[in-house]
């Protein structure tokens, strides 16, 4: 009898099995979900659909003069918006009614009868929440004048039309923005909530005539633009309130756009050392250094003599926290008879380094083999806001001792967070009163402990920071350069430092002919005999000259590449500033 053998199931197989098995219950759970809400959306839209239509039936049973909406042109007693509930789902119902200047007869001034009322146009719109957001129904119909008859205004009233232009900071057409217009001082007063079209416009055809139209505009995640009311402090609001005249067109224009944010850092600023005494390896970069050892508080020639190469001493990459220049890079060594030590600078490039060019840094490619310091303070800390230090030491007889080094330090500027009160004021102004000019945007602001501060929901403008004196400082450098220009729709970050305060100061910051600033850039400033000081501009492109006295100054700056600015008009009173530009060479 032939031998029969049964397979069982294997673990693979069961894993297999149940993966077609989910893939098939998946795609049925899909479809079923994808049924419900289909069946639920057309349930919800023709609830919709039944209260739109409701809304247009009652419109259509109104006589012409009576189709309208409360608080608006036309007015009527048609709600412009509500919420209503129908089978456990809550719709928003808005209705508009609007007057049409008909293109068929000419538009505006150059309509042939001179009637711009030439129909009513109704929309009634039922919006809803579904799964995948806000869904919309909308109806529109036209109401035509009895027996086709125009009417000049409603009632014989005077009218003329409001047209509203929304523009963004490019001069471009905002569409969907968001138009309120209140106006108390007609009977019925009017308050309408419309939105933009493709142009950026809102037309209110048939707007009574009056005074004290107030308008505002905005969008979601846009400024706000709008018409200001007098008041004790702002006597004379730009923009006022609009006036409608008898049969002309008023055509205010509006500007809003994305809101943006800035983070400021503020920084009391102090001149502090980076070290090495040699005591261990730690603060030496060991992978690029060699034949180098360090023991008994001083680093010297690996091993013994005799000396058959020299030796590489790379310190480790020193990266200031909030750099604002560099100082004096110095050091204390031991050259025996037929030995030398030359130091250089380098810098991260990339995964590598290379050496500070002597462009930056006179001298840095032969190396510094004199003194005890070389002045750091000519390489722009904006460029090069990391240094490497570096050492060569070579022994010239095989046999003589080690040349040795005892220490080496680097001093730089740099800012530690401060708690800073400060306040920010924007450029677009809304008027003036017996304050003076009054503007959209003044703040007082103040940074956390950490001299953090984050402002959200920015417009797009000119913004200026002030330190009052009170505070006991003096605003030494800014990074942006103030004033701070801030785009739409963008992310700026701010950092300033402050020194103690003087009674006469003067900062200076200093930019190319684009706007760029000039870190690195040399700015001699004198006064006759009794003053005479040069500073090198910080990571920001400014330098700050403090404990001055009042009166006439002259400067001048240079910078590699650029003409050299020069003036004997510098006049210093209090707390001074000065924009300088450099034009190429």
């Amino acid at each position: 009898m032939a031998n029969r053998y049964s397979r069982g199931v294997t673990l693979i197989d069961t894993v297999v099995g149940t993966a077609l098995m989910l893939v098939v219950f998946l795609g049925i759970a899909a479809v079923f979900k994808l049924s419900v809400d289909v069946v639920t959306n057309n349930k919800v839209r023709a609830g919709a659909i039944a209260l739109a239509n409701e809304r247009m039936e009652y419109i259509r049973s109104l006589a012409y003069a009576s189709v309208g909406t409360s608080g608006g042109v036309p007015s009527g007693t048609i709600a412009q918006s509500e919420t209503v509930l129908l089978n456990g789902v809550s719709y928003t119902r808005r209705t508009v009614v609007e007057y049409v200047d008909d293109p068929n007869d000419g538009i505006d001034v150059s309509d042939t009868n001179g009637i711009t009322l030439d129909y009513k146009v109704a929309k009634v719109d039922a919006a809803w929440t579904s799964r995948i957001g806000i869904r919309h129904i909308t109806l529109v119909t036209r109401i035509s004048p009895p027996n086709g008859m125009e009417t000049a205004c409603p009632a014989n009233a005077l009218c003329g039309t409001l047209t509203i232009n929304v523009l963004n900071a490019s001069t471009q057409p905002v569409l969907n923005a968001q138009v309120h217009i209140v106006n108390t001082t007609t009977a019925p007063g009017i308050d309408i909530t419309t939105y933009t079209n493709t142009a950026g416009v809102v037309s209110i055809v048939g707007a009574p005539v009056a005074t004290g139209y107030q308008v505002t505009v905005t969008k979601s995640g846009y400024s706000t633009d709008q018409t200001y009311n007098a008041t004790s402090q702002n006597t004379n609001p730009t923009p006022g309130p609009f006036t409608v005249s008898s049969n002309q067109t008023t055509s205010p224009t509006f500007r809003i756009d994305l809101l943006s944010n800035m983070a400021v850092s503020t920084y009391s600023l102090s001149t502090n050392t980076w070290t090495d005494s040699f005591t261990d390896t730690s603060k030496m970069n060991t992978s690029t250094s060699y034949y180098i050892e360090v023991s008994g508080n001083q680093a010297r020639l690996a091993g013994n003599q005799p000396w058959t190469a020299p030796a590489d001493l790379r310190a480790e990459t020193i990266t200031p926290v909030a750099l604002s220049r560099w100082g004096i890079f110095s050091w204390n060594d031991t050259r025996p008879s037929s030995t030398t030590i030359t130091y250089h600078m380098y810098y991260p490039a990339g995964s590598a380094s290379a050496l500070v060019p002597d462009s930056v840094l006179p001298g840095n490619s032969s190396g510094f083999a004199s003194g005890t310091s070389v002045d750091l303070s000519s390489i722009p800390a904006a460029s090069y806001p990391s240094l490497i230090p570096e050492a060569y030491l070579v022994a010239l007889d095989p046999n003589a001792p080690s040349p040795s080094i005892q220490d080496w330090g680097l001093t730089y500027q740099s800012g530690q967070g401060i708690a800073l009160p400060f306040t920010m004021t924007g450029a677009k102004t809304i008027g003036s009163g017996p304050g003076g000019t009054i503007y959209k945007y003044s703040q007082s602001l103040t940074a956390n402990s950490s001299g953090a501060l984050a402002i959200p929901n920015l417009e797009w403008d000119s913004y200026t920071m002030v330190v009052a004196a009170e505070t006991g400082y003096d605003i030494t450098s800014s990074c942006s350069p103030q004033p701070i220009v801030v785009a739409p729709n963008s992310s700026v970050t701010v950092q300033l430092y402050v020194s103690p305060h003087t009674t006469d100061s003067l900062l200076v910051d200093v930019k190319s002919s684009a706007g760029a600033p000039l870190s690195g850039a040399t700015v001699h400033l004198t006064k006759g005999g009794s003053y005479d000081q040069t500073v090198i501009a910080d990571a920001c492109g400014q330098t700050f000259f403090g404990s001055l006295t009042n009166g006439n100054y002259s400067i001048s700056v240079s910078a590699a590449g650029y003409q050299m600015y020069s003036t004997s008009g510098v006049n210093v009173s209090g707390t001074s500033r000065l924009s300088v530009i450099l034009n190429s060479n």
